[in-house]
């Protein structure tokens, strides 16, 4: 999270804007995503885990197509 803060910084925002950001993008992942994950989401976005290969591959999968991955 520290670094998508801090590239969020780079891009003109305030620190306190920056993390109203992370906190409105988690808001949005956790609504997207099974009630299971959830918790992976806000442990991820807290700092406490760095790794996402928890969650498993069709997990990511289905997330990227959120974003209009393939």
């Amino acid at each position: 999270m520290d670094e998508l803060k801090e590239k969020l910084i780079g891009l003109g925002l305030s620190e306190e804007m920056a993390m109203q950001v992370i906190e409105l993008m988690g808001e949005f992942l956790k609504s997207k995503v099974p009630a299971p994950y959830q918790s992976l989401v806000e442990s991820f976005l807290a700092g406490q885990s760095s790794d996402l290969s928890s969650i498993g591959g069709s997990m990511m999968d289905k997330m990227k197509g959120l974003f209009g991955g393939r």
